[in-house]
């Protein structure tokens, strides 16, 4: 089927689960959407988050999508079953893979969650991990100075890593062996993360996994695309495309062309 895989995110962040899409099924075709104008989701009120989720679920449904992936984790936990039951594709959100994938490598069931106010607070990766496992124990921490770091390109700095080193100490109380990175934007900060919590503790991130579920449900719904290629794929933003292109080339695998500006 040649029709595009859509992904939509609130800013740059989705790019960490673009990238694994791109790595396990290089013949597809993605159109990723970030609405980098009105990032982060994570403070802002539900009903805003669901309003803004669907105005880009509804430009990409224009596209043709043959599928979607919903790499923001609080448009997620907003609106992902209300998509899944309205819509004619398969549609992919990214907390319940990460918890399998946390629930698949915990040792003691001391599971941690990072994320923005929005996720934690709607206790979607609760719900998730103790669908699987009902005795895992969940330490949920909101960290919402994360989000705006990415988008600023400060990832590097002396200042970043004061920020998380702060922000995760609460979690040191607890005994967890696993940490959930319950935003996509957070990957994108995995080095910093993973030196502040130590070796003895097994940094989680959604992207592989929710590739593999895309990849499985273009499988069983034969939607996979089966002919020789090389994929253009194309890239929208409702913010700035120059700040885009330059967030995305810092630690994106291959150079994003194709950018485009668009308003919703």
């Amino acid at each position: 089927m040649n029709s595009p895989i859509g992904i939509i995110d609130s800013g740059v962040g989705g790019m960490t689960v673009a990238r694994e899409v791109m790595r396990q099924l290089p013949k597809e075709k993605i159109y990723y959407l970030g609405d980098t104008l009105r990032c982060p989701y994570g403070p802002r009120p539900i009903e805003e988050v669901r309003t803004y989720t669907w105005r880009m679920i509804h430009y990409f449904l224009e596209k043709n999508i043959k599928l979607l992936v919903i790499a923001c984790n609080t448009a997620t936990a907003a609106v992902l079953e209300e998509a899944q039951e309205k819509l004619p594709i398969p549609v992919v959100g990214v907390i319940h893979p990460g918890a399998r994938a946390a629930i698949k490598n915990t040792l003691n069931r001391e599971i941690g969650v990072i994320g923005t106010e929005g996720t934690i607070n709607s206790r979607a990766y609760v719900k998730a991990l103790r669908n699987i496992d009902s005795e895992v124990n969940v330490h949920g921490l909101a960290c919402p100075e994360f989000v705006p770091l990415v988008e600023s390109g400060m990832i590097d700095s002396h200042e970043t890593l004061q920020v998380v080193y702060e922000r995760l100490a609460p979690l040191s109380d607890f005994p967890i062996d696993t940490l959930i990175l319950g935003c996509t934007h957070y990957p994108i900060l995995a080095p910093v993360i993973d030196k502040v919590m130590g070796s003895n503790v097994r940094i989680i991130s959604s992207g592989a996994e929710t590739a593999r579920e895309v990849s499985t449900l273009l499988y069983y719904s034969n939607r996979l695309y089966t002919g020789s290629r090389t994929p253009e794929h194309r890239f929208f933003t409702t913010g700035s495309s120059q700040i885009f292109n330059r967030l995305s080339n810092e630690w994106f695998d291959q150079s994003v062309k194709h950018i485009e500006h668009i308003e919703l």
